[in-house]
């Protein structure tokens, strides 16, 4: 019974050591993405208003910026999702790939359907 007490004691905090581990190093999703920019949605399908400093669309490009800067991979898949995103709002894909400027971030990659995510350093 102690031995098994003592078993099960150590394997909790071991495997959330492990469930964190692979967290920290997983890319960041889609999901993420757009929900960071989801304050942006007003001007990206009726260009208006234009996003500001201080609005909640650039606070979430702000937050989006320091997740794709975490890492390569978050950089990329933050890309991806991105592409994605004009894809989808084809008609006011200059809109999205507005955002960054219009809010003083760069996300070390532009906005644009050309752009190969896959190689951005």
């Amino acid at each position: 019974m102690v031995g098994t007490l003592k078993t099960s004691y150590w394997t909790a905090p071991i495997l959330l050591l492990i469930c964190c581990i692979n967290v920290a190093y997983a890319s960041v999703d889609c999901t993420t993405v757009l929900s960071l920019i989801s304050g942006c949605s007003n001007y990206v399908e009726f260009g208006d208003p234009e996003p500001v400093l201080g609005t909640p669309c650039c606070d979430g490009m702000t937050n989006m910026y320091r997740v794709a800067s975490d890492s390569v991979e978050n950089k990329r898949s933050t890309c991806n999702c991105m592409l994605g995103f004009i894809t989808m709002y084809n008609p006011n894909a200059t809109a999205v790939a507005r955002l960054p400027g219009l809010c003083g971030v760069s996300l070390g990659f532009t906005i644009d359907p050309s752009t190969a995510c896959d190689t951005i350093p």
